[in-house]
C-alpha cells in the first residue's frame, strides 16, 4: 500500500498559514508528499520552510495562479488537481495548508487505509474536524462549519477537486475549467476514519488576518471587488473575532510539529472575551447573522447536536 501526501498554496508564509506544519503533521504515514507551489511574492518564504522540513519524499510543483481563468475560487481547486495528479499513491490524502492532523491519529488513519485498501466501493475516507478561531483554545461548532469532510480519496482520474478545493467529486469526462459545474457530478462513497483534522485558518494575528480575507475575496470575487470593498472602508485595520468566550472552549492537545509555531501566539491582547456576541464590522460572518445563531442555539439546546438542513458532500457508507 502506498499512501501520497499532497497540498497547494501561494504566499502561505506570508498570509500566516501553517503549510510547513501541515505537511510534517502526515509525513510519517505518507511515501511522498506534492505541493503544488504558485508564485508567490518576492517576500514570501513558503518554499524555504518547505524545503527546510529536509525530506526527500516531499515534491514542489511550480505553477502560475490565473484567476481570470478560474474565478470564484475555481484556482484553489485546479492547483489542487495540479498536485493531485503527480501523486502516485493507492490512497491521496490532502490537507490544505492551514490544516494539520495531532499525531495520535497516524495509527488510526494508516490502519483504516490498508483495512479498506482492497474494498473498492469505498472511494474516500470521511474526517471530522475542529476549526480553531480567534486562538488556540476556542472552536467554532455552530451551524454554519462543516462538521465532516473528506481528505483521503482513491487515486482515480475521474476524482476531482470541486468548486473552492474543499472538497472532492466524481467527474467524468471533466473539462479541467467548471469546477463549480453541478451537473454530471457524483458524490463520493466514502467510509468514516475515526481522526479529526485541525484546522487554523482562522487563527492569525488580526491585521494579518485582514489581510488573508482580502486575498480570499480577491481569489473569489476578483481584485476589483477588493478594490471596491476598501473605498466603501469594509476592511477595518484589524479583524474582531468577537466575544470568544461565548465560543466552545478546546480542552485537548495540539499536534506536536505546531509546537513551535504556537509559541508565536502574541496577539491575546486584541482578542475580546466580553461584549457582544458578534463581532460589529461592515463585513459580518455568515455565523454571526441572527438567522443562524438562532438555528445554532436550536440544533445545540433543542436537538443535541443534530443539524438542520446539513449539507453533505458525500455518501456515507452504512457498516463500513
Amino acid at each position: 500500500m502506498k499512501i501520497s501526501g499532497f497540498s497547494m498554496g501561494k504566499n502561505a508564509h506570508k498570509l500566516y498559514y501553517p503549510m510547513r506544519y501541515a505537511i510534517e503533521s502526515i509525513l510519517p504515514i505518507v511515501d511522498e508528499f506534492v505541493v503544488a507551489l504558485g508564485d508567490s511574492d518576492a517576500d514570501d518564504a513558503t518554499r524555504e520552510e518547505i524545503e527546510q522540513i529536509g525530506s526527500d519524499k516531499i515534491r514542489i510543483i511550480d505553477t502560475v495562479w490565473d484567476i481570470e481563468k478560474y474565478p470564484r475560487g475555481m484556482e484553489h481547486a485546479h492547483q489542487t488537481d495540479i498536485a493531485k495528479e503527480y501523486c502516485s499513491g493507492d490512497w491521496l490524502f490532502y490537507l490544505q495548508s492551514d490544516e494539520l492532523v495531532h499525531e495520535c491519529y497516524l495509527p488510526v488513519i494508516e490502519a483504516r487505509c490498508r483495512e479498506l485498501l482492497d474494498d473498492r466501493e469505498v472511494e474516500g475516507l470521511l474526517f471530522n474536524y475542529h476549526h480553531f478561531w480567534g486562538d488556540y483554545r476556542h472552536i467554532q461548532d455552530t451551524h454554519c462549519w462543516y462538521r465532516k469532510e473528506i481528505r483521503i480519496i482513491r487515486n482515480d482520474p475521474e476524482i476531482h477537486s470541486w468548486e473552492s478545493a474543499q472538497s472532492f467529486r466524481r467527474i467524468p469526462d471533466f473539462d479541467g475549467l467548471h469546477y463549480r459545474q453541478q451537473e454530471h457530478t457524483y458524490k463520493l462513497k466514502v467510509a468514516p476514519v475515526d481522526a479529526w483534522i485541525y484546522h487554523y485558518g482562522w487563527v492569525r494575528p488580526p491585521v494579518v488576518m485582514q489581510n488573508k480575507i482580502k486575498a480570499f475575496t480577491a481569489n473569489h470575487e476578483g481584485t476589483a471587488s477588493v478594490d471596491r470593498k476598501i473605498r466603501e472602508k469594509k476592511y477595518p485595520t484589524y479583524f474582531d473575532y468577537g466575544n470568544l468566550s461565548r465560543l466552545t472552549t478546546f480542552e485537548g492537545s495540539h499536534p506536536k510539529v505546531l509546537w513551535p509555531w504556537l509559541e508565536q501566539f502574541d496577539w491575546q491582547d486584541q482578542l475580546r472575551f466580553a461584549g457582544p456576541a458578534t463581532s460589529q464590522i461592515p463585513i459580518k460572518m455568515k455565523h454571526d447573522r441572527l438567522k443562524y445563531r438562532v438555528v445554532s442555539w436550536i440544533e445545540k439546546q433543542v436537538l443535541g447536536g443534530r443539524r438542520l438542513g446539513e449539507f453533505r458532500n458525500y455518501i456515507l457508507l452504512r457498516g463500513k
